[in-house]
Formats: structure tokens, C-alpha cells, sequence
């Protein structure tokens, strides 16, 4: 990741923010999204906690700032289009904050429980939530996804949930209620949803060579989809 140097100040400049925004900038419309200044500004924020605990928590693998806003915030801005307009979503394998973070940003309508099974990174997205002023909408629960009643929601996302191709088909049982999966991956989490037999759209994530968004509908969902 890019050096964060001190100014004399104490704090940190604002070189790397501005190489993320400016990414968001030229970028966003790939995606399929616009991001309007309030909304660059709140994930400049979150994109600056994230460099700040990265080091402790190893939250993302590092990266230039332009890379984490393409590969990482864009990224999860990808699963928007399968959100209905007040959808209740359940992030699993929060870690980082990806994709849930980001895409209550951009969405102010959604509302989100992310669950982590690390209490440390719990502590990191508590934070993220307030630094982005969406802590009334979203809560985090620290525990492994298996020990936990399904919350009621509209839609499961899933992006990097350790062994994820293993744990797929625990995570598939106990979401059997939830209408929308939106998981991220490649082409072993395809292979692993061809076994499975389950009915997917594969989208592509532009700016990769081999990265997904995979779209399973489990059922009809009775909310406006945008």
C-alpha cells in the first residue's frame, strides 16, 4: 500500500486519499454507478480507517489506493443492482467491510447486519459504520455465521468468507430463507455452484480477468428491484 507519510501536523496527508478518489472518479461509471461528492467523501473516510487498522488486522491484502477503490469498493457496488429499493441485506464473513460497507454508502435505503467472526475486526466495522454515519442502519454481530438464527433478510452477500468453496453448502442451509445470494469469487465458487445444481447469473467484474459476481435467486422477491 502506498506510504502514508505525517505531516507536521500529526496526522496523515492527503496524497493517498486523493489517488482514491480520483479512482472512484474515472472509474465508477464501469460499474455501473455514480458517486456523487458526499458519497466519495464518506468512502474516502472508510478507505482511511481501513489504512489506518490494516496493519493489526490484516484486513485487506495491501494495495495502492487507486487499486483498493477499483478492486475493492467498485467491486462491491457491483451487487447494488440486485438489491430492491429498502432491502434488508446479511453481509457474512464481513471482514474488511466488503462489501456491505460500501454499499450502504451508496444506498441509504438499505439496512444490514454484517457478520464477523473475529471480535477484534467486530471492533474495526463498528467503527467504519460510525465513520460513515451508518451505524442506525447496520449492526455487526461477532460470531461465526453457523451459531447464529438467520436474521429475516431480502438478500445474502458473501465476498471473502474463509474457505469459502468449502463452507458454501453450510452457508447455502442456513440461508435457505433468504431470496437473493450475491456471492464473490471466481471460477472454483462457479464450479462449486455447478455441483451444487443451483440456477445462477454469472457477472462479470469489469477491470478483472477472472472475478464474478455470482447471482443466486432462491426465490421470487416480492420488493421493487432498481
Amino acid at each position: 500500500m502506498t506510504e502514508r507519510k505525517l505531516s507536521p501536523r500529526g496526522g496523515f496527508d492527503k496524497a493517498p486519499r486523493a489517488e482514491f478518489d480520483k479512482a472512484l472518479a474515472e472509474h465508477d461509471a464501469a460499474f455501473g454507478v455514480r458517486l456523487g461528492e458526499e458519497e466519495r467523501a464518506r468512502l474516502g473516510e472508510y478507505f482511511e480507517l481501513v489504512s489506518a487498522w490494516n496493519k493489526r488486522l490484516h484486513l485487506v491484502a495491501p494495495c495502492p489506493p487507486a487499486e483498493f477503490a477499483v478492486r475493492h469498493v467498485l467491486e462491491s457496488l457491483l451487487a447494488l443492482p440486485f438489491v430492491g429499493r429498502g432491502a434488508a441485506v446479511v453481509d457474512v464473513g464481513s471482514g474488511a467491510g466488503l462489501p456491505a460497507v460500501p454499499c450502504l454508502v451508496a444506498r441509504a435505503d438499505i439496512s444490514a447486519v454484517l457478520v464477523e467472526s473475529s471480535r477484534k475486526k467486530a471492533v474495526f466495522l463498528r467503527e467504519a459504520l460510525a465513520r460513515v454515519d451508518r451505524s442506525e442502519s447496520a449492526r455487526v454481530v461477532a460470531e461465526r455465521f453457523e451459531r447464529l438464527e438467520p436474521p429475516a433478510a431480502d438478500c445474502l452477500t458473501c465476498r471473502a468468507l474463509e474457505r469459502f468453496t468449502e463452507v458454501l453448502p453450510h452457508l447455502l442451509a442456513w440461508a435457505s430463507r433468504i431470496r437473493t445470494l450475491l456471492l464473490f469469487g471466481g471460477e472454483s465458487l462457479r464450479e462449486r455452484i455447478q455441483i451444487l445444481g443451483l440456477a445462477f447469473e454469472a457477472v462479470h467484474v469489469p477491470e478483472s480477468e477472472r472475478r464474478f459476481l455470482f447471482v443466486v435467486k432462491q426465490a421470487r422477491a416480492n420488493y421493487k428491484l432498481e
